[in-house]
C-alpha cells in the first residue's frame, strides 16, 4: 500500500513540479503529514526529491532527474485498459480517437503486458446505463463536450421539470461547463455561473444534459474562461451528489404502511427519501401498521412509485393524492371483481 503510493508521488511531482504538501495530500487522499514522512522516505530511498518555500515553491525533483518507475505492470496495463468505459466513449464522438490511443498502447508494450492488457478486454465490460432503459445520447452532448474541453461559456435553453404535472417550461441559462458526469446512465453536465465567485453556494450548477434543448456559445464567449485551478470534478460530484438527489424531493407524502410495505419502501422510492422516512417513522400501533412523512419528487412520482406496494400502503395525505389512489382502487375493483376471466361479458357481447 504504501509503496504504490510512494511511486505516485514520484511520478507526480515527476509530470507537475511544484506541487505543495497540501495538493499532493489531495491527490493521495492522506494528510500533510504522511505527505512529509513519505517525502523524508523517498529521500533516503535515493530519489532527489527536494522542498522549496516561496511563491515558486513546492516539491521538485533534481533537475534532469527522471524516475525510472514508469514501466508499466501487468496488473496496470489491464487496468489501464478498462479505464474507458465504451458507451460513455461513443456518446462524446470519442471511440475512434480511444480505439486509435489503444492501438498505440498496444504497440508500446511489451509483448506479455499486450497480452495481459487485451485479456482483461475479452474478461470485464463496463456498462454504465441503468437497466430497462434503452442509451440514447443526448444530441448537444458531443457539442457540449467540445466546450468543456475548450473552456467556452455557452448559452443553453433548458426544459426545466414542471412541479406536479405541470408541463416544463424552457429557460435560458449562461453556464462556465466545468465537466461531464455519467451517473446512471445519465449525463449531467457541472460548470459555474459567470460572474458568480466559486465560494458562493449559488455559483455552481448541475444540469441533466438530456434537458438541453439547444446549445450555442455565448455571444461574448469567444475567449476560453478562467477556470477555477482547485476545482475538483470527482470531489465536487461525491460532495453534492446526495444533496442534489435531496433537493428533488420537494414534496412529502403521509403513509401509514404495514411491516411488508415498509421493508419494500426503499425499493420502490427514492433511497435518501425512503432512508429519511424510515429514520424518522412513529412506532407501530396495535395493528403493526407505522405512520410515516416520505419526500417524493411529486405527487405523480409518488403515484408511480407507491402503487408497488398494493395494500400494503395508505396515503393518509395530500388528500388529492389519496383521492387518487382512491379512484384508482375503485378501478382495480372493477377490473378484478368475483366473476372469473372466463364468465365476464367481453366489450363485444355488452
Amino acid at each position: 500500500m504504501r509503496a504504490a503510493r510512494l511511486i505516485r508521488m514520484a511520478l507526480l511531482v515527476q509530470s507537475s513540479p511544484g506541487l505543495t504538501a497540501a495538493a499532493l495530500a489531495r491527490e493521495l487522499d492522506v494528510s500533510r503529514r504522511t505527505v512529509i514522512r513519505d517525502a523524508q522516505a523517498l529521500q533516503e530511498a535515493g530519489v532527489p526529491l527536494r522542498s522549496e518555500r516561496g511563491r515558486a515553491g513546492g516539491y521538485h525533483l533534481a533537475p534532469g532527474h527522471r524516475t525510472r518507475l514508469t514501466t508499466l505492470a501487468p496488473t496496470e496495463a489491464e487496468t489501464l485498459y478498462l479505464s474507458g468505459l465504451p458507451t460513455a466513449l461513443r456518446d462524446l464522438g470519442l471511440s475512434d480517437a480511444a480505439g486509435t490511443a489503444r492501438l498505440k498502447l498496444a504497440a508500446t508494450l511489451l509483448p506479455s503486458l499486450r497480452a495481459a492488457a487485451e485479456s482483461s478486454v475479452r474478461r470485464f465490460h463496463l456498462d454504465a446505463p441503468a437497466w430497462f432503459r434503452e442509451p440514447s445520447a443526448p444530441e448537444v452532448l458531443p457539442e457540449l463536450a467540445r466546450a468543456v474541453w475548450a473552456d467556452r461559456t455557452v448559452e443553453l435553453a433548458y426544459a426545466r421539470p414542471g412541479r406536479d404535472g405541470a408541463p416544463p417550461r424552457t429557460v435560458s441559462r449562461l453556464l462556465e461547463p466545468y465537466g461531464l458526469v455519467l451517473k446512471a446512465g445519465v449525463w449531467y453536465v457541472v460548470g459555474r455561473v459567470p460572474g458568480e465567485r466559486p465560494g458562493r453556494d449559488g455559483a455552481w450548477r448541475t444540469y441533466r444534459v438530456d434537458r438541453v434543448t439547444a446549445l450555442e456559445p455565448a455571444s461574448d464567449g469567444c475567449e476560453p474562461f478562467v477556470r477555477d485551478p482547485d476545482f475538483d470534478l470527482a470531489g465536487h460530484w461525491r460532495e453534492h451528489a446526495a444533496a442534489f438527489a435531496r433537493a428533488l424531493l420537494r414534496t412529502t407524502v403521509t403513509l401509514r404502511l404495514t411491516g411488508a410495505g415498509l421493508r419494500r419502501l426503499p425499493a420502490v422510492a427514492d433511497p435518501a427519501g425512503a432512508a429519511e422516512a424510515l429514520a424518522s417513522a412513529s412506532g407501530p400501533d396495535s395493528g403493526g401498521r407505522v405512520v410515516l412523512e416520505l419526500p417524493v419528487e411529486s405527487e405523480d412520482v409518488a403515484f408511480g412509485q407507491l402503487t408497488g406496494l398494493g395494500a400494503e400502503v395508505e396515503v393518509l395525505a395530500p388528500a388529492g393524492l389519496r383521492a387518487r389512489f382512491r379512484a384508482h382502487a375503485l378501478a382495480l375493483a372493477g377490473v378484478y371483481g368475483t366473476e372469473s376471466p372466463d364468465r365476464r361479458e367481453s366489450p363485444d357481447q355488452r
